[in-house]
């Protein structure tokens, strides 16, 4: 578990997060980040939760409707 302190960033608060957070998220500087609610509390990704549930829907539809994908295809 990584403690993090908020201080005050202009008229804002913000947090820096330790070099081991970075580079378990693989962040870069200009990254986004996701702060979603979760049923265990607030999560912080570094994807859109949104785009994820996107995904999901289409795969699923591609499996449903792959042999007809696989025909357009060709």
């Amino acid at each position: 578990m990584l403690q993090l302190t908020v201080r005050k960033v202009g008229n804002s608060l913000g947090m820096i997060l330790p070099a081991e957070a970075v580079r378990e998220l693989n962040l870069s500087e200009g990254d986004r980040l996701f702060l979603t609610k979760s049923p265990e509390g607030l999560r912080l990704t570094p994807y859109d939760p949104s785009f994820e549930k996107k995904m999901e829907i289409a795969r699923k539809g591609m499996r449903k409707y792959r042999n007809a994908l696989r025909e357009l295809a060709k």
